[in-house]
Parts: structure tokens; sequence; C-alpha cells
């Protein structure tokens, strides 16, 4: 039977994108050097711009310049939608729309551009994407966690922690100042023409990288623009991730770096060695400043994570005394920083004070999603330890519902108001903290 078929039915087109995928990662595997140069077919084909467009709305991304929604494109039609940008990019018509640049805070109060292109270009790099991805994905290191398929920020922590048991406790945590906005055009398209001859897929790229940017109805960039890619675009991280994938080689070849290991994801890095030496600290920064980066050296730090703490991707780590009394030793504690432990109590004040006057059900609706998503990507087996830090959020979730229900009435009772909290678990299906993501004989 035919592989693209299944019990005699035409397959998804999920499943034909992924056998191109396979096929092709296959043979970008097999040989290092071959360049592919058949690829623009592949973007335009109906299954992967459907593919793409179940993607890209599973993200759920607010509309770009052009004002239009999902919504909006449904309410139209989805099929005409995906047929137009498939004739503009069969007639090579396609060109980009202005990029939305709009500011989002960071955790220390200072604020974070982001470039918001329109769904149309979003559909059309996620299509890209999904052909050009496995040829990069062939070439890159195994120490790159960002952005990447199958892989999360947990597997980067485990990685830390495997070798922080291994003894390489020196860590140089190093943090890159506005990389995605000093990405250099020329150096970084060289890297894509090493495994890409297909000019049309080279074109759109650059079409890409140079997209005019909108921000307060001011328009810049454009063709001139020799630097950097929209962080928010689907397309920018997988150029983010090869070209720092030079540094990943330099740290796995080079032998300043004999004993070193690499952790990344995706622009945040660390460097972890028994001793981590001038040397290989030479030979780190000759390479960023070759490849026309920098290191912010405010926030970059050379530590003893034996007697010093540091935090990555929101843990923090510390080599911590055993809480067991029959035990003498310490053992490597990796838990959510208190930074991510204020953010998250954050989101839960700003949304009870948004639903004050509402049902239960509705604040608990917007609720679980927070809860839900913050123990997913904090919780893993072996891995973290997420015990004190759910107790936390249960008593900021008991004492900030005691305020929220005294507040809804001058006329409370006491008793009432403290037991919101076990109401909202009992009642509404609130998640609880303490238990949730955790096998039961892990709760046992």
């Amino acid at each position: 039977m035919n592989n693209l078929q299944q019990d005699g039915k035409q397959a998804k087109p999920v499943d034909r994108v992924q056998d191109f995928q396979r096929k092709i990662y296959r043979k970008a595997k097999q040989e290092p050097k071959f360049r592919f140069y058949t690829l623009y077919d592949k973007i335009c084909r109906l299954e992967f711009l459907q593919e793409a467009y179940r993607r890209v709305k599973a993200s759920k991304g607010s509309p770009g310049a052009d004002g239009i929604s999902f919504a909006d494109i449904e309410e139209r039609g989805v099929a005409d939608f995906l047929s137009g940008i498939q004739k503009e990019i069969h007639e090579r018509s396609y060109r980009p729309d202005l990029v939305k640049r709009v500011l989002i805070p960071k955790a220390n109060g200072k604020m974070r551009p982001l470039g918001i292109p329109t769904i149309r270009d979003r559909v059309v790099q996620m299509s890209c994407k999904l052909v050009i991805e496995p040829i990069f994905e062939a070439d890159f290191d195994d120490s790159s966690f960002g952005f990447r398929p199958k892989r999360s920020a947990l597997n980067a922590m485990a990685r830390i922690k495997e070798n922080l048991k291994t003894g390489r406790s020196e860590v140089y945590d190093a943090d890159l100042s506005q990389y995605f906005d000093t990405i250099p055009h020329d150096k970084l398209m060289k890297l894509v023409e090493q495994r890409i001859s297909d000019h049309k897929v080279l074109q759109l790229l650059q079409l890409w990288l140079k997209a005019p940017i909108i921000e307060d109805g001011k328009i810049s960039g454009g063709k001139k623009n020799r630097k950097g890619t929209p962080q928010g675009g689907v397309i920018s991280p997988l150029l983010a991730n090869l070209y720092l994938n030079l540094v990943d080689k330099l740290v796995g070849k080079d032998k300043a770096f004999a004993g070193i290991r690499i952790v990344r994801y995706a622009d945040d890095f660390v460097l972890m060695g028994h001793k981590i030496t001038d040397a290989a600290l030479a030979r780190l920064n000759w390479l960023l400043t070759k490849m026309e980066l920098m290191i912010n050296e405010s926030k970059t730090k050379l530590v003893d994570a034996r007697t010093s703490s540091f935090e990555f991707l929101g843990f923090v780590v510390r080599y911590d005394r055993s809480v067991i009394k029959e035990s003498t030793g310490r053992y490597w504690h990796i838990a959510p920083s208190e930074k991510s432990l204020k953010s998250l109590r954050s989101k839960i004040k700003s949304t009870l004070l948004c639903n004050r006057q509402r049902n239960a059900k509705i604040a608990v609706d917007q609720l679980n999603p927070l809860l839900r998503g913050w123990l997913n990507y904090f919780t893993m087996a072996g891995v973290s330890y997420t015990k004190l830090s759910r107790r936390k959020i249960k008593i900021y979730l008991r004492d900030r519902l005691f305020r929220h229900q005294k507040r809804k009435s001058q006329r409370y009772r006491y008793a009432h108001c403290r037991g919101t909290l076990q109401r909202w678990l009992r009642d509404h299906n609130l998640i609880d903290p303490e238990t949730y993501g955790i096998i039961e004989s892990v709760k046992a």
C-alpha cells in the first residue's frame, strides 16, 4: 500500500507533510554537504499550507498590521484564504505585509519588542518552516533545546543536572545583548546557502528579513535593513538557532573547550565545566565578535554552582543540604525561581481583580490555564523539585481568594470567605497546585 494512504483512505495533510519531512531529514543527515535545490514548489502545496494554517491557528496569536483575525478568515472561508496564498506563491507575486511591533513587559520591568506578522505571512512562514526545518535539524548540535521539535526547557534543565552530577559545577551563565535584533543578514544567509541552493526559497527568506516594521503609525526597516529578525515571526526561531549553531559547534570541537559542555535554549546558554578557563572565554568572545554579536556583561556571570546559585530558564539551581535526617550529603536542587513565582502570583492577582463581580466559574476558567501551563512547565520527575513552590502557590491562592470573596460584599462572613479556596476546588474544579500533574505513587 502507498505510504501516503492509510486504511485505503488518502492520508491527512499532516501525515503527508511528516512523510516528506522524514525523507528530507534522512537525506540531509546522510549527506552533510548536500545543497537542496527544489523546495519552493513544496511550500505552495495545499497540504503544506493546510498544515501551516492549523499550526498557526493553534498558537492563538493576535492579528497583525492588517487587523485580520482567524475569525475573519473563517467567516470568509479558509479554503479561499489558502487558495489565494497558494496562487501568490506559485506566481511569485507574494510580498510580506508590514510587521506590527508591540512592546511586552519583561520580568525586570523593562520592555521587549515583539514583531507580529499578519496571519497570512505567518502561514507562509510556517509552510516554509515545515519544508526547510528538517534540513537544518539534521545539522543542529545536540546541546541546543529551544524551539526545536521534541525538545523543551525541561530537557535543557535535565542536561544541566546531568553535567552538574559529573562534576561540571563551574558555570558561565551568558546573556547575549539584543540577539534577535543584531543578527547580520549577510552572514546568516551564507549559512542558509550552505544547505539550500533554491534561489526562490532564499528570496523568500530575504523578504521576511527585510519586511518593513510599523510601530505607533511609523514605518521603519525595509530594504535598507541589514540586521535582525523579528522576535515573534514564525521563521525567526529557526534562523536564530541556525546562527547560534556556530557557537554550539565551536564548543563541541575546539580544543580550548576541552571538558566543557554548552547547554543552549534559543539565545540563552551556559558553559559548564570542571574549570572554565580564560582561554575558553577568549575563544568564545573571538567567535561572537566575528558573528557581530555582543555579550551583555551586566547579566553574564561566572559562578561555582557548589557555593553560589544561578538561574536559567525560570529555574534556580542550588547545591543544597539534604533535609533527610539520616543523610549528611548534598544534592542538586532545581526549582522554580522566585521571579517565576512572583510572575505567576501577579497573573493570579490580575485575573481575580478582573473577575471580582463575576461568577466564580468564569474566574476558574481563566485561572486554570495559568496554573496548568505554569505547573506543566516546571514539573519534571527526577529533575525539578516543585513541592515547596506548589505549597506557596496554594497558600497565595487561599489568601487571595479570601480577599476576593471578602471584597464582593461589605456584609461578609469570615468563615465563608476563608473557605473560598476549598469551595472552588470542590465545586468549580479549580486546579489544586499541590497535586496537579503528580503521579499517584508520588502523592502517596
